[in-house]
């Protein structure tokens, strides 16, 4: 699997290149410790409360959900505005808008995701234009985490170019959610989130989480 290249080269990397990017030591103490204590404060729902979302991941725990106030959402985004993604994203045609969103993401004991390729956009809206999600990104601010808690990121390949309604998949990247890490794919991409394991006890897996997105006539 490709290893995680360092903060210091990140500004030569390419989606062209390769669709996944792994990031370690993104983030300093100091600004993890900022996001966890936003992270403190915001107003926190569980998957038990978000009952589209549960109707789409079924069986997956009951992790929490919170918007990303507007200071600490821009502190995030200044962070992680590189060239590399917006080559990516200007190289689709008839763009009429860009647009991104994320959210706060906690995982204890008993949660994961299901594997899913992010092409569901969403319900749609009466009046509104349906996004295209086009880069997913994750970074991790929890203060420790050890290899038996789980929580991995797993991503994978289609075995054969053939489309099914089941594909057949091999896993290309086995992430663990690191402290300071930082994680982006392009979309569709199959992935998901493995189960947290008793192990982890009272420790949170603690994310930020969402898409660089494009709209279209």
């Amino acid at each position: 699997m490709p290893s995680a290249i360092t903060s210091d080269d990140i500004n030569t990397f390419s989606f062209q290149r390769s669709p996944v990017l792994v990031v370690e030591n993104f983030w300093s103490a100091d600004e993890r410790r900022f996001f966890r204590d936003r992270m403190n404060q915001a107003a926190w729902k569980s998957l038990s409360d978000l009952p589209f979302v549960r109707e789409d991941f079924p069986h997956s725990g009951n992790w929490a959900k919170a918007e990303i106030g507007p200071s600490e959402g821009q502190r995030f985004l200044a962070r992680v505005q590189f060239p590399f993604i917006q080559d990516y994203v200007e190289s689709f045609p008839g763009i009429i808008g860009r647009h991104l969103g994320f959210s706060y993401y906690s995982y204890s004991v008993g949660d994961c995701l299901l594997t899913h390729d992010d092409t569901d956009q969403g319900r749609p809206i009466a009046g509104h234009r349906t996004l295209q999600r086009r880069i997913a990104l994750v970074t991790y601010f929890h203060e420790e985490w050890q290899p038996d808690w789980g929580g991995e990121l797993i991503i994978y390949a289609r075995r054969t170019g053939e489309q099914t309604a089941q594909p057949d998949l091999v896993p290309t990247h086995c992430i663990e959610p690191r402290p300071g890490s930082l994680v982006m794919f392009t979309v569709p991409r199959f992935h998901r989130v493995c189960r947290v394991d008793a192990t982890a006890g009272q420790h949170r897996r603690l994310s930020i989480a969402g898409w660089f997105m494009t709209e279209h006539a």
